[in-house]
């Protein structure tokens, strides 16, 4: 299976509380966030930034990135981090389930919390603009 391979842009993001009841405030920013992901063969860089120009008082920008050699099995992507924007990645393993939908990949990874946020469920919706 390699229809995965590719770059891919961020299209789509929400998230859910932790009864997956409540769709949560939209992380990254509410629509203004850019984000890409770049699978090789064996390789995925990650990069998503919250792109909204000015932030509410109080408010925390979010920003990710992290790279590694990964491994797929069609709906399990396993990446061992050995590049990351947060020192806590560092040698960890990021796993995201992974569905297909139409001409989106949706990647969910494990319920967690970032930075103060309340433990949630995200999943982002990757659109491929390039097999490269």
């Amino acid at each position: 299976m390699t229809k995965h391979i590719g770059t891919w842009e961020l299209v789509r993001l929400e998230a859910v509380d932790v009864d997956g009841a409540s769709v949560v405030p939209a992380p990254f920013g509410d629509g203004n966030y850019i984000g890409r992901v770049v699978l090789t063969a064996d390789r995925l860089s990650s990069t998503i930034t919250d792109a909204r120009p000015v932030l509410a008082d109080g408010e925390i920008r979010e920003y990710s990135c992290y790279t590694g050699l990964y491994t797929f099995d069609g709906e399990t992507l396993i990446t061992r981090v050995d590049q990351c924007s947060d020192p806590a990645r560092m040698g960890t393993e990021q796993v995201r389930d992974v569905t297909f939908e139409d001409d989106l990949m949706a990647l969910r990874p494990p319920m967690q919390s970032y930075g103060d946020r309340p433990a949630e469920q995200r999943t982002l919706w990757w659109r491929k603009i390039s097999d490269v």
